[in-house]
């Protein structure tokens, strides 16, 4: 005779995945192209170790990553560009880079959302610690959390509505999603490996895996490691040529190493 178990545990459904359910449903509307590429960092990561050994300031690779996309795009403003009600683009001066970090919610471990304003004037070092200050922040201090009861209090059709007023709204996206996202999706372990985002914003760049690779180098052969990124535009906004140029730009300054603190 079946008996059904009762060995099953109840908790509850995360505030912060709920008010995600909204942004994904959101970014499935956006018309994506996306790209895959490995980037050599082995020059960069030598700097880093040599740069906080010799100072003894935090510098985080997230924190590198974030500097070259911001110096990027900084020379590109397109890439970060959003079109508003009446069909202008608004190119905006400042690069807000909307990334993620883990922190504990209720006991658990949830990735939420935070956003490095104007990181375009701002150092590695700078980025760094802004990033680091805000994981040990209580999680009511998190600017995500400010709205977010205030968000959900709303029915479901009428928060699809606010997302479709944020696509027309390139300030008011600015300011409650950044200009650009740069994620990561690096939990793999060793070895390579990409995500692939619903991607959310104008630029997307998602941190993935670091693989070891054989390179030919003056005549010899090297190991050098390699980081996974996925570029990921909103083709309403970027076309494929632009996209390459920038791709190609991106590459070699995070390839240079050069670590400005």
């Amino acid at each position: 005779m079946f008996e059904p178990s009762d060995k099953y545990t109840k908790v509850t459904y995360p505030k912060i995945r709920r008010a995600t359910i909204g942004v994904l449903k959101a970014a499935k509307r956006k018309n994506m192209i996306h790209s895959i590429i490995e980037v050599d960092i082995s020059n960069a990561r030598r700097n880093i170790r040599k740069i906080k050994k010799e100072t003894k300031k935090y510098i985080s690779f997230t924190g590198y990553i974030i500097y070259c996309v911001s110096k990027a795009v900084n020379e590109n403003k397109i890439m970060h560009a959003y079109r508003n009600k009446k069909n202008q683009l608004i190119l905006f001066k400042d690069v807000d880079v909307s990334t993620t970090i883990e922190r504990k919610i209720d006991n658990n471990s949830e990735v939420v959302a935070m956003i490095v304003r104007g990181a375009n004037h701002k150092t590695i070092a700078e980025i760094s610690e802004e990033i680091k200050t805000e994981k040990e922040k209580d999680v009511s201090e998190a600017e995500v959390f400010r709205s977010i009861n205030l968000f959900l209090a709303i029915p479901s059709f009428i928060r699809q509505l606010v997302f479709r007023f944020l696509d027309k709204s390139p300030k008011l996206m600015k300011k409650k999603a950044g200009t650009i996202m740069v994620t990561s999706a690096n939990m793999i372990g060793s070895g390579a490996g990409w995500g692939i985002p619903v991607a959310t914003h104008t630029l997307n760049i998602t941190i993935g895996g670091i693989v070891d690779r054989l390179v030919e180098q003056n005549n010899k052969v090297e190991k050098r490691q390699h980081l996974c990124l996925t570029f990921s535009f909103d083709h309403d906004i970027i076309d494929g040529a632009p996209a390459a140029r920038f791709i190609r730009n991106i590459k070699k300054i995070i390839e240079g190493g050069v670590v400005i603190i």
